[in-house]
């Protein structure tokens, strides 16, 4: 996210996929350590499998601020 130019602060919904159930439960937790109150509104999807065995896999769309005054756009 940062390094297209944006924040977490400017996070609008990030989209976690997990293998198992209890790691939803951490998500909740992990969230909170990432992002400020309040929380953008979060999509969690139990799937199957992963690439490369991985865990949990992240997806975030984030809004890119304004280069002319440094904010969002509205």
């Amino acid at each position: 996210i940062e390094e297209a130019g944006s924040t977490l602060d400017q996070v609008v919904t990030p989209t976690v996929f997990f293998l198992a159930l209890p790691a939803f439960a951490a998500m909740h937790e992990v969230s909170a350590a990432f992002f400020r109150p309040p929380p953008p509104a979060r999509s969690a999807v139990p799937v199957a499998a992963l690439p490369q065995g991985a865990a949990v896999e992240i997806e975030a769309v984030a809004v890119l601020p304004c280069e002319e005054h440094n904010q969002c756009c509205d």
